[in-house]
């Protein structure tokens, strides 16, 4: 049975946001459950940042205009989400402004995380909370395979030890988190944008997750291990 545009209940979310490292899947599954959920998918505009290229090629070089370009960005989207009318559509983020700042302590030297933060402190950041937060975790070894595989041309540069930072931060962040649900998802050997079975599967703890951590590890992952 399709889970496609299914009616959304009281009980499901009304805000999910789906993150994870870079190459993950967060953007394609976003827009699925958004799809699913008759919502709004909101994206970040990461082809839009002129810095993000130079960043990647040289790191140094245009880490803090990439990062500040970035947050503003990010900071402007909640903005008009937590501004818009409470009865709009579910809606179904690809980014947590938390991950700002975990980007930021990454990719910046002291003195620029320095000038970061009195940053990120002045522009007052109210993010409305997530109803759900869908963490899918992935080896850097698929996460380099599918960066290869979708031929980005910004992320041609990106290198396995800055993969690998980003991931073992991911992993700190999340191992604490509790502002929100939270269902974790091992995403390694699971598509659940191509695999109907993988996606239906998830579907279903995603409109059953209210509440807790959860982890979830689809039976074709299990399957393949």
């Amino acid at each position: 049975m399709s889970v496609e545009h299914l009616p959304v209940n009281k009980e499901e979310p009304r805000f999910i946001v789906v993150e994870g490292p870079i190459g993950v899947g967060k953007t394609s599954l976003a827009q699925r459950l958004a799809d699913s959920l008759s919502g709004e998918a909101v994206l970040e505009q990461v082809a839009d940042n002129p810095f993000l290229e130079r960043f990647y090629k040289t790191r140094s070089g245009g880490a803090l205009p990439a990062q500040l370009y970035f947050l503003f960005q990010r900071v402007k989207q909640l903005d008009e989400l937590r501004q818009s009318d409470l009865f709009s559509p579910v809606r179904v983020a690809n980014f947590h402004i938390s991950k700002d700042r975990l980007f930021a302590e990454v990719s910046l030297d002291r003195e620029e995380f320095a000038l970061y933060e009195q940053m990120y402190a002045k522009m007052d950041v109210d993010p409305p909370v997530p109803d759900l937060v869908i963490y899918l975790q992935s080896s850097v070894d698929e996460l380099m395979l599918r960066i290869a595989r979708r031929g980005n041309p910004q992320e041609k540069f990106i290198d396995r030890q800055y993969l690998e930072k980003i991931t073992e931060a991911y992993a700190r962040y999340y191992h604490s988190y509790d502002e929100a649900p939270l269902l974790i998802v091992n995403a390694s050997s699971f598509d659940p944008i191509n695999n109907d079975s993988d996606y239906a599967q998830l579907f279903d703890r995603v409109c059953q997750t209210t509440s807790g951590r959860h982890f979830f590890n689809p039976a074709t992952a299990v399957a393949l291990a």
